[in-house]
């Protein structure tokens, strides 16, 4: 088992981390010879895509520097060789963080990850395999009261099936500005109880 760990808050005491952590827990309880390949993208954010980069992928059929492809390739490699995925990412207005869009723009790579077959069409190149995403916000997005626009996972349900992740699984903690310390100890350990079905679903089949 190969674990490909990412977090998206800057904060290291931020919810989201809490509930991503919990879940690669779970996971290590299960498989404890599985490795752990981190990606701490809100404390060491990868850079934002260079003129280079743009350019070499507005230009497919034109030989570049393969220089400008490393960082691409790195985090590419990484999400090959992961059994499972598990994201934790706070909601930021709406919608993920920059830094998450950022390797979001790396890993996206036409003729790499994703074919095009026709105008806006795309057919993902990657092997599916179960993505966990821990998603942290001060409000209430989803089911039930909800009371402000949810962008993150519809976005990142388009942007993951586009490269062939399929099985994605949200686990939002939700109205952690407003509920008590006993009420939010519930919902952490509700949602780790939900990733706990979603992965045993995933081992059975």
């Amino acid at each position: 088992m190969k674990i490909l760990h990412i977090d998206c808050s800057p904060r290291p005491e931020s919810y989201s981390r809490a509930l991503s952590a919990g879940m690669v827990d779970r996971i290590l309880d299960l498989y404890p010879g599985a490795s752990v390949t981190r990606r701490d993208l809100g404390r060491n954010p990868i850079p934002h895509a260079t003129e280079d980069y743009a350019r070499a992928l507005s230009n497919p059929h034109e030989e570049v520097d393969p220089a400008c492809m490393q960082l691409s390739e790195e985090l590419i490699c990484e999400l090959e060789m992961a059994d499972a995925v598990v994201i934790g990412t706070p909601m930021n207005n709406f919608t993920i963080p920059s830094v998450l869009k950022a390797w979001i723009d790396q890993v996206l790579r036409s003729g790499r990850t994703f074919a095009s077959k026709a105008p806006g069409q795309k057919v993902g190149l990657l092997k599916d395999r179960p993505v966990y995403i821990a998603v942290a916000s001060g409000g209430v997005f989803a089911d039930e009261g909800a009371s402000q626009p949810d962008f993150l996972r519809p976005y990142l349900t388009a942007a993951l099936k586009c490269i062939g992740l399929h099985s994605l699984h949200f686990l939002p903690l939700q109205a952690t500005a407003f509920l008590s310390s006993d009420a939010l100890s519930q919902a952490f350990d509700e949602a780790l109880t939900r990733f706990d079905e979603h992965f045993s679903t995933a081992r059975a089949a």
